[in-house]
């Protein structure tokens, strides 16, 4: 899905700004032509931290805002696009619906061309954010046994993350003209020290129209025509992207008809391959480790709302702490945060919404079906990233076939069945083979909490775990949680050979709590715990990242283990300052480097 650009044939204007917000918790407002009155919001950011009344608000609300058809527009299809909204969404133009979304952080749009006016325009939105157990991610379960971790919370969700509403990011509306460019699709290949970038083209229909494609930057010059809409580009000597040199080449698109171009779009790309080889993940055939973070769109006031000087901080942040890389935990995070990665050389595992998934009834074929719209928006739009070098398809997913693991650290190991088992192998196969047949330039992984029993994992290339031994286990015993963990991670490289990743490991750690001897929630704690895992995953060969968990302090539902409902795992806070542990894993990350 191509983000709207201003061009010589195009235009985009954004719609953010102050709208009006309805809420309807009875579902009874019947506002699809707008309505009078109701409250001040921001868009893009969530309801829950702007309004204080409506902060566990997860309902009906309906927003509205009003534009003109800026001048020249006329006579181009006209468009109108949400990067975000959570998490079911119904709009509607001058009281003509124009159609519905289902789930958050992935973005959506409709043809307005027929239905908009000159002046005069009300857009209306009506947004549902409650959680429900046919939902992705699900909710509403109540601490359900085999279905949730056993605890129940406010808001009811079945994730560690406070469940923010409303229209999140940018709202656009852009034009494209009559007969346009409506895909790309770039794969890079290195040959010796040759680039080659493959382009494949989509365009609307119409005779006589051909594509022109120019690459361009870093010396290189290379244009090609093709009636097809598809071409090899072939740059010599050409500068490869990577976390230490993110070179991007700039690719531009024009669709021609009888010499004159009806239709121009450009496109940053960075020649780079992506592979699994064995036991190593190899970017540009050299082995690399992912050194990095598992982070949340999350900041006081605006929620999960797209607010551009928190993505550059926290870029800063991760750069000055020595990371190279971070997971979209746990959905694709926005457009812009991923054309930075894309500039600062960032390494990204992109996630899909498929946060605490279940595989029993009610909903599971409906969830089935909204995971596999998820894997196919996500990779439609984040596919032509060189930052993106592999997909997740979910995190901790309550794939069921369970074991008691404290104790199985030999080759013989309880396992627990669980009725649900075969569902969630056979739903994961669908999903992996989706996205193996949509992309099969990137490795897979599958993030899970079963450990060694995960039997999702035949699916994926790479296999990744979340642990937290010495805290939620082994709790204040450090050395004899790192033990038992190393033990597992052994076994399950055995059953799983290839490339691993420890994508989440941490403490809660109040800020400005101290202790010696180090104590759970001291900043002394986290810092010895964060750098003793450091060193056990250095010290094997098959593990190609460590993703700490979190980047930074962020909010969550109201429950017991959860003090200010905040997860305090955060090496930083969420006003973004230091704690101790940044500063230890600084010195380690940035000493390897030299």
């Amino acid at each position: 899905m191509l983000y709207p650009q201003n061009s010589s044939t195009r235009q985009m204007t954004d719609l953010s700004g102050f709208w009006r917000i309805q809420f309807d918790p009875d579902n009874t407002g019947a506002w699809q032509a707008g309505f009078d009155g109701g409250d001040v919001i921001a868009v893009p950011a969530s309801w829950n931290d702007q309004i204080n009344e409506r902060r566990d608000y997860l309902g009906t609300a309906w927003y509205q805002t009003t534009f003109a058809l800026p001048w020249g527009w006329r006579g181009q299809r006209i468009y109108v696009r949400f990067n975000s909204v959570n998490y079911l969404a119904e709009v509607w133009l001058n009281g003509e619906r124009l159609g519905e979304h289902e789930g958050g952080h992935l973005p959506f749009a409709f043809d307005i061309t027929e239905r908009v006016r000159d002046d005069g325009n009300v857009l209306v939105v009506r947004v549902n954010g409650e959680m429900k157990p046919d939902h992705v991610p699900p909710g509403g379960l109540a601490g359900q046994a085999g279905v949730t971790f056993g605890r129940a919370d406010f808001p009811d969700t079945n994730f560690d993350f406070f469940p923010f509403c409303g229209i999140q990011r940018p709202v656009l509306l852009y034009t494209m003209p009559p007969e346009a460019i409506t895909d790309i699709s770039v794969v890079t290949t290195i040959d010796g020290t040759d680039g080659v970038v493959n382009v494949k083209t989509t365009h609307t229909a119409g005779a006589g129209l051909s594509t022109r494609m120019t690459l361009q930057g870093h010396g290189a010059n290379v244009t090609t025509d093709s009636e097809s809409g598809e071409a090899r580009l072939t740059v010599p000597n050409a500068a490869l992207w990577s976390p230490d040199a993110p070179t991007l080449y700039q690719l531009g698109v024009e669709l021609v008809r009888g010499g004159t171009v009806v239709d121009r779009y450009t496109l940053n790309i960075g020649i780079r391959t992506i592979a699994v080889d064995g036991d190593r993940l190899l970017l540009n055939g050299a082995p690399i480790k992912l050194l990095g973070f598992g982070r949340h769109e999350d900041f006081p006031v605006i929620g999960k709302g797209m607010l551009p000087a928190l993505i550059v901080k926290d870029y800063g942040l991760m750069r000055w702490i020595g990371a190279n890389s971070f997971r979209t935990t746990h959905y694709p995070y926005s457009e812009q945060m991923m054309e930075l990665a894309d500039q600062l050389g960032f390494l990204i595992i992109d996630e899909t919404p498929a946060v605490g998934l279940f595989f029993a009834e009610p909903g599971l074929v409906r969830r089935n079906e909204v995971c596999k719209q998820y894997i196919r928006e996500m990779i439609d739009r984040d596919k032509n990233h060189p930052s993106v070098i592999m997909w997740s398809l979910a995190n901790e997913p309550h794939t069921a076939k369970q074991d008691a693991r404290d104790t199985y650290y030999g080759k013989d190991f309880t396992v627990v069945e669980h009725p649900s088992r075969e569902a969630a192998v056979s739903s994961f196969k669908e999903q992996a083979d989706l996205a193996h047949q949509l992309d099969p330039t990137r490795p897979l992984t599958i993030v899970s909490h079963e450990g060694a029993t995960e039997e999702a994992w035949q699916f994926v290339e790479v296999k990744s775990l979340n642990r937290y031994n010495g805290w939620y286990t082994q709790s204040g015993q450090i050395e004899v949680g790192v033990q038992r963990l190393s033990r597992e991670i052994d076994l399950i490289h055995e059953r799983y050979p290839g490339p691993f990743i420890l994508t989440e490991f941490g403490t809660d750690t109040i800020p400005g709590h101290h202790a010696e001897p180090p104590e759970m929630f001291s900043e002394e704690y986290q810092a010895e715990f964060l750098a003793k895992y450091i060193a056990m995953l250095d010290s094997k060969p098959f593990v190609v990242g460590q993703h700490i968990w979190n980047l930074c302090d962020f909010k969550t539902s109201q429950g017991v283990i959860r003090a200010n409902s905040y997860n305090h795992k955060g090496v930083f806070t969420r006003d973004r300052r230091p704690k101790l542990a940044a500063h230890r894993v600084r010195e380690i990350w940035r000493g390897k480097r030299g």
